[in-house]
């Protein structure tokens, strides 16, 4: 891996259409509770099929002169589903309802007794992952804050104590991947930006009992939703001064789609910036110069050393030919800036 820059992906990576009904999938909100009708193919074979969904994607992003990759979450119906409703304490049968970033009330899993790990869930994906190449990994999983936030609550006292349980579970898993294999655990944590009023009253706490005692490389995700769901966007952060002060060592964010004001990167001088430089709602693919801009104006207040170069958010809604282009876009453009560092 490059000493500087380092390039590396949020997470997703475009599903073929002959494994997942992707008209279907991008027709509605990111589901919550499981979505076993957006998989084109049958279940014995579903396996076998997300396998090799899934080798496509790592040689995607191993053509693109990717760095630090993902297995595109293949197996997934969306970012968060797959790992939150395999908690123990959750009613599978019954789910509840709750309101998503946009104000739609969604199906999301209902919290019935006390929350715990099942046992790992992504270990096998980080060892497939790490079978299938030689590139350093990285893995994703939501994280607690907003696991709690897409849960309704009919246990816990309060949001904060749901939370924490939560977080000790994100905890095993943490524990288990990096020990499967994986170079980086990054925790997903879009609900930190859309509430952020309850992510000041708990959301570092969870995210620090999340990873407390974790001695892997570690990364948390924020941004404004998928560009392809949420139309409606801002463009500065409500919720990310607060991260500096805890645990984790990468923040990921978006900022070529909200052209974001990078001078709020100058409100983390104790982390590494995953930078996002690809816009994700424009079909156009970027011109490496463009890339390149975006790198020199985070620079101007992240040292490169704390630099980490990404797509704004997962790719999972970009047909798979865009994607691509987009990732070597980003690739040409991080090689231009390292050629002028030096």
């Amino acid at each position: 891996m490059s000493e500087l820059l380092p390039t590396t992906v949020v997470g997703s990576y475009p599903q073929p259409d002959w494994l997942i009904d992707r008209e279907a999938l991008s027709g509605r909100f990111p589901p919550r509770v499981r979505a076993h009708e957006l998989w084109r193919v049958a279940p014995p074979f579903l396996e076998q099929a997300q396998d090799d969904a899934t080798l496509l994607a790592i040689r995607a992003q191993e053509r693109a002169g990717i760095e630090v990759i993902s297995d595109g979450e293949q197996r997934r119906e969306s970012y968060s589903n797959r790992f939150a409703t395999s908690l123990v304490g959750l009613d599978p049968e019954r789910p509840g309802v709750a309101l998503d970033r946009t104000g739609h009330p969604n199906p999301v899993p209902r919290v019935v007794g006390p929350i715990r790990h099942p046992g790992p869930v992504e270990v096998r994906d980080v060892e497939f992952l790490r079978r299938n190449t030689d590139r350093r990994i990285k893995i994703t999983l939501p994280g607690p804050f907003t696991i709690t936030q897409q849960a309704q609550n009919d246990y816990y006292p309060d949001d904060r104590a749901l939370a924490l349980d939560v977080a000790a579970a994100v905890n095993a898993e943490v524990r288990a991947l990096h020990a499967a294999g994986a170079d980086v655990v990054q925790l997903d944590e879009p609900y930190l930006q859309a509430r952020p009023e309850k992510a000041r009253a708990y959301g570092v706490e969870a995210i620090d009992r999340a990873l407390e005692g974790i001695g892997g490389t570690t990364a948390i995700h924020l941004c404004f939703g998928y560009a392809a769901i949420v139309h409606n966007r801002q463009n500065r952060y409500d919720y990310l001064r607060e991260l500096n002060d805890c645990v984790v060592q990468q923040v990921s964010i978006e900022a070529a789609q909200p052209d974001l004001d990078l001078s709020v990167l100058a409100e983390l001088p104790a982390k590494t910036i995953i930078l996002g430089v690809l816009n994700l709602g424009d079909m156009a693919v970027e011109r490496p110069e463009q890339v390149a801009a975006r790198i020199r104006g985070a620079l101007r207040y992240v040292a490169p050393e704390r630099l980490v170069i990404a797509p704004d958010c997962g790719m999972k809604y970009l047909p798979r030919d865009v994607a691509a282009a987009k990732l070597e876009a980003l690739v040409a453009g991080t090689r231009l800036v390292r050629a002028e560092l030096s």
